[in-house]
């Protein structure tokens, strides 16, 4: 018999106590009430009843592997991180990906942007960078978001997913429609992880040795090809395997067949952010590729798949609070809400101590003064002061990691720019753009297609009203792509034309 020279390891309680009896609960005669005594009945019940912790609100399906990040291409110009400081550099990282709206349990083939975030283990900390598999966003204001989740998720009374509720909050946004356009074509459902994009999608800061500034945008452009489900094949993806990503990603590592995406970057600087046409922190934007190109900065690629879901996967945290020395933030409002609100999220997930955790843990020194707390699982600072300034320790702010200071356009404080200029709610030319110039026939043939067949789930008293609101977004980004619409949806085109106006 295979192994049978191995001696058991022996089992246990939590608390390392051996025990025999792991399947039958004490009893009274062998037909009679159990007792209180048997712990070990209450450990396993106990343990069990706490095993789920709460679900992620958002980005709650995903997979995940292990891989690293190799610098092919020198950005010192633009960057003091250590990571860029040398051709050749590499770091660990690891990689999550899920879909946005669904719950836990949902498929992997839905219509949804796909989630792409990494961390990466630098020697200078751990670097979250936590984007999507699309350049843009459904909103550009985070008071938003929370809205626009809701909206995404389940109808409060008929606990049902709702065609209705997403079309009227986009078609009441009309900053979603470059989002809602990508996700409706086939892009909205890619053919597997390895065969999508990823973007950091926010606008960052980089900052030199020199302490000079500039914008920058993160790209990760597959090796594998875009390859995408069109709606008719996403739908059969959705009887056959309702874990179809989570499968490729495990066998193709797994067969040494390792995901490979190239890291670029768009460079922008402060002088032409002043006079950019849009507003370059804008989520709902992109930069053309023509004025920013894309630079190539290094490859990452998985290799290692995680040898424990659970631990590694469904524990990782990311927060784009999470940077470090040379990358920075910017006015991005969409970024700045995240900030706070992602590691706040992990926080209540996990518990405050959720970054030792081992995939969250940085491997390499950690010094601060936060102590205690739940599941605080290293020495806890030892004897070393707790409190900041002191006489007794060691640790100390270095001032050699101070950023340049931000120099603001305004001094006046308000919930809307009172000097917005004309790109700021131009929220048409992109999209129409993205139709008339990125897509191919058979991607507009498809994306008008989809979005009929997602209107016309829309259902209630304010099906009319909200059709020709979000038929008006159409029309304004392209007058062709309106009416292929309004034809789809059986309303007259000339009646949605005079709704335009």
């Amino acid at each position: 018999m295979e192994n049978e020279n191995i001696t058991p390891r022996k089992l246990t309680t939590a608390s390392g106590r051996p025990y025999a009896e792991h399947e039958n609960t004490q009893s009274v005669g062998s037909r009679g009430p159990l007792l209180l005594q048997d712990f070990v009945l209450h450990e396993k019940m106990a343990h069990f009843n706490r095993e789920r912790i709460p679900e992620r609100v958002v980005h709650a399906k995903g997979s995940g592997a292990y891989g690293s990040l190799k610098i092919t291409h020198d950005i010192t110009k633009y960057t003091r991180a250590k990571i860029f400081s040398k051709i050749g550099n590499s770091c660990r990282i690891f990689l999550r990906f899920s879909t946005v709206g669904g719950e836990k349990g949902s498929a992997d083939a839905e219509r949804d942007p796909r989630g792409f975030a990494i961390k990466f283990y630098t020697e200078d900390g751990n670097w979250d960078l936590v984007g999507n598999n699309t350049p843009v966003f459904f909103v550009k204001d985070p008071k938003k978001f929370s809205d626009f989740i809701h909206t995404q998720k389940r109808d409060p009374r008929t606990n049902l997913k709702s065609p209705t509720m997403m079309w009227d909050f986009w078609s009441l946004n009309p900053e979603s429609l470059h989002q809602v356009m990508i996700l409706m074509t086939d892009r909205g459902t890619p053919l597997t992880y390895r065969n999508m994009d990823g973007f950091g999608s926010h606008t960052y800061s980089m900052i030199n040795a020199d302490n000079e500034r500039v914008w920058v945008k993160f790209h990760f452009k597959t090796q594998q090809g875009i390859k995408n489900l069109d709606a008719a094949q996403a739908g059969q993806m959705l009887a056959v395997d309702m874990d179809h990503a989570q499968r490729d990603l495990v066998e193709s590592i797994d067969n040494k067949d390792f995901p490979k995406w190239t890291m670029k970057i768009q460079v922008m600087t402060e002088e032409e952010a002043k006079t950019f046409r849009w507003n370059p922190f804008d989520l709902t934007k992109v930069w053309p590729h023509a004025e920013f190109p894309l630079i190539e900065v290094g490859e990452i690629e998985l290799n290692q798949v995680p040898n424990n879901y659970f631990a590694h996967v469904e524990q990782a945290a990311f927060a784009p609070s999470n940077l470090v020395d040379g990358i920075g933030f910017s006015p991005d409002r969409m970024l700045q809400g995240r900030i706070l609100s992602y590691a706040d999220a992990q926080r209540y997930r996990l518990g405050i101590n959720f970054e030792q955790i081992p995939v969250n843990r940085c491997p390499f020194m950690v010094n601060n003064f936060h102590r205690d707390g739940q599941m605080r699982i290293d020495d806890n600072g030892n004897d070393d002061p707790n409190y900041y300034p002191n006489s007794f320790g060691d640790v100390a702010p270095d001032p050699s990691y101070k950023e340049p200071a931000w120099e603001l356009d305004s001094n006046v404080a308000d919930w809307y720019d009172r000097n917005a200029g004309p790109g700021d709610n131009d929220h048409y030319t992109q999209p129409g753009d993205l139709y008339r110039k990125v897509l191919s026939d058979e991607d507009r043939k498809n994306l008008v297609q989809n979005i009929v067949g997602s209107m016309m789930g829309i259902s209630g008293p304010k099906r009319v009203q909200i059709i020709n609101l979000q038929l008006c977004h159409f029309f304004r980004a392209d007058i062709q792509l309106g009416m292929a619409i309004a034809k789809g949806l059986g309303v007259d085109v000339e009646q949605a034309m005079s709704a335009r106006h």
